[in-house]
């Protein structure tokens, strides 16, 4: 037996002793706060695809629903949850499936207060963003050609649900904020001609977040707590000049600009609102955030520079044995990855194996309690309802 075949067994075993599930309370505590995002997957190539499957009976669903119900936060960002005009998929999502005890979950889960705004995803720009020479088409030439990839308006959305009121009149919205705007944006640079990639009509045109970036005050217990959620493009699905590697990287930096403080006046929301976070306000960042602090294609300083920023609290890094067991076993087939595998959040398959992608960062001001990855070991009976996606809910109790 090798070293990592006894890691592996080891491992099992171990899990097999403790439940992934964390504990949680029937009813919000007006001592402390579950904060959680969660990669759901629900999306659909299809305009109205999502409603149609939430409108059936939707074995993917119950299994997302059945993970909220076990975790229980108070406040979760869903990413990849197909955003329409009418909030139909979400109307749906909350009454036939949260509110309905799921098997392998726990007591139906009723939020009363949720944001969902548009998103870039799937809007087209008009523009040749992917430089073959047409604009739109069909299939992935016309995502690629929309302000982020998407094949319709609203693919790939996001909402965030609450147990506590939100103040929608102090949400702030990043859009439409125009990439060049970020001071030291990085615009992609064609490596052999040494041309940028865009021209600069359609450089001044471009927007800087592939769905979103929101600021969405809670009012809870603990005082006002800003969900800062995004869900940055993907660093991949590009060529030579690796201009979604350069955004992800901005969409971070975008936070990182947020919270420094000083003045901005180049940082203006989409209700013409101008400057950062307030130097005292207490937040949370969530949000599948495509980048790895030392694995993957990502341009690894950006989620760094969150991660270490000096408004954000230090707490141990979120774990599962689930994710140490898939990132043991992708290691005796010879992919080795640099991160602690109980750390990783999603599994991404062979070729690209396991990763932390999806992230919940508290600021200091709060005390931590606990944290987690919803990932239950593989002969876990939790293990049922822990693959609706690719990526794992990630939670973090403070107080």
């Amino acid at each position: 037996m090798n070293r990592h075949t006894l890691l592996l067994t080891l491992t099992m075993l171990c899990a097999a002793c403790t439940s992934t599930a964390p504990a949680a309370p029937d009813t919000p505590s007006a001592k402390q706060l579950r904060l959680a995002t969660y990669n759901t997957s629900l999306y659909s190539d299809d305009a109205g695809g999502l409603i149609a499957e939430l409108e059936g009976d939707s074995a993917h669903a119950r299994k997302i629903a059945a993970v909220l119900q076990q975790v229980r936060p108070d406040l979760v960002l869903l990413n990849e949850f197909d955003f329409d005009d009418a909030h139909r998929a979400a109307d749906l999502f909350q009454q036939r499936y949260l509110e309905v005890p799921q098997a392998g979950g726990g007591a139906a889960l009723r939020y009363p207060y949720r944001y969902l705004a548009p998103v870039n995803t799937g809007v087209p720009s008009g523009l040749d963003l992917d430089n073959n020479g047409t604009v739109g088409g069909k299939g992935r030439e016309r995502g690629n050609d929309a302000w982020g990839y998407g094949l319709h308006p609203g693919q790939y959305g996001m909402l965030v649900l609450s147990n506590y009121p939100i103040d929608e009149k102090a949400v702030r919205s990043f859009q439409l904020l125009k990439w060049s705007t970020l001071p030291g944006a990085l615009r992609p640079v064609d490596p052999q001609t040494g041309k940028p990639f865009w021209n600069d009509a359609t450089w001044s045109q471009l927007r800087l977040s592939s769905k979103s970036h929101w600021d969405v005050p809670v009012r809870t217990p603990l005082g006002t707590v800003h969900v800062l959620a995004s869900h940055p493009t993907p660093p991949v699905f590009d060529g030579r000049e690796r201009r979604n590697a350069a955004r992800n990287h901005d969409e971070l930096r975008l936070w990182k600009e947020y919270l420094d403080g000083g003045d901005k006046p180049w940082l203006c929301d989409d209700q013409g609102r101008c400057g950062g976070l307030a130097a005292d306000a207490r937040f949370v960042i969530v949000g599948d955030l495509n980048n790895d602090p030392v694995d993957g294609d990502g341009r690894h300083d950006a989620i760094l520079e969150l991660l270490e920023h000096p408004r954000v609290l230090r707490y141990p890094t979120p774990t599962s044995a689930g994710g140490e067991q898939t990132g043991l076993a992708y290691a005796e087939k010879g992919l080795v990855r640099r991160g602690a595998p109980q750390h990783a959040t999603g599994d991404f398959g062979p070729r690209s194996g396991t990763m932390r992608l999806d992230y919940v960062l508290p600021s200091t001001g709060f005390d931590y309690i606990g944290s987690g990855v919803f990932w239950p070991a593989g002969d876990s009976p939790e293990a049922k309802i822990a693959n609706g996606s690719d990526h794992h809910l990630v939670w973090v109790d403070v107080r």
